[in-house]
């Protein structure tokens, strides 16, 4: 496999509002040692005042917050089965996680079929519990940063700056009105479709404005 190139998405890049970062890295590409995917699927959590945000009722996220840059990894398990991946943006307006919900894979698909145990490439990352079994993905990632490693690290695409959905965030109980869930229209590697794309169309900057957290 011949290295990736393309520029390295710095720790600016995540120094900006969540949303607008949410929102952006959509059509990037997750390097992941020898496999990567383009990011299809993303959902922005704030730090302050989100009730589905770890930071609302855990120390620990609220401490990781403080102690690490913008692009730090923030890793838990979900329900006692599946590892989240999340990166931190800080250092903008407003603070957030924002969670990768899935990914179109791209390179490594062997390996990752292998450690999925499924041979279907749509059903290898389109999940966020997917995504970080099929790039083995644990706790011991976390706090690692993604903006010095182009081994570990977002990358530019060609897709970059394509069409993007809004619509609500999903698999919580709390908070979930607000439509913090960007996906790549028309991709087959979503999570969740969106049901009505013609009403989900929002732009980054209409997010961010319309819409903030209580």
């Amino acid at each position: 496999m011949g290295k990736i190139k393309r520029p390295v998405l710095s720790s600016s890049f995540f120094e900006r509002d969540p949303l607008v970062c949410a929102r952006e890295l959509v059509g990037t590409e997750l390097v992941w040692g020898n496999c990567s995917g383009i990011v299809v699927e993303t959902e922005a959590y704030l730090t302050l005042n989100d009730e589905a945000c770890h930071t609302f009722t855990r120390p620990s996220a609220r401490a990781f917050v403080e102690r690490n840059d913008a692009g730090a990894v923030y890793i838990y398990m979900n329900y006692g089965v599946h590892w989240m991946l999340n990166v931190l943006v800080k250092g903008g307006p407003r603070s957030g996680l924002i969670l990768v919900r899935g990914l179109e894979p791209r390179r490594g698909l062997a390996v990752m079929k292998a450690r999925r145990g499924v041979a279907d490439v749509h059903r290898l990352c389109s999940g966020p519990g997917k995504l970080t079994q099929a790039l083995d993905i644990s706790m011991r990632h976390h706090e690692m940063s993604l903006c010095r490693n182009p081994r570990h690290a977002f990358v530019r695409d060609d897709n970059a700056g394509a069409r993007v959905l809004a619509d609500p965030r999903i698999g919580i109980s709390r908070a979930k009105e607000f439509p913090w869930r960007f996906t790549l229209a028309g991709s087959a590697f979503v999570s969740v479709a969106v049901h009505s794309p013609a009403r989900k169309r929002l732009t980054a900057a209409r997010s961010a404005v319309t819409f903030s957290a209580r």
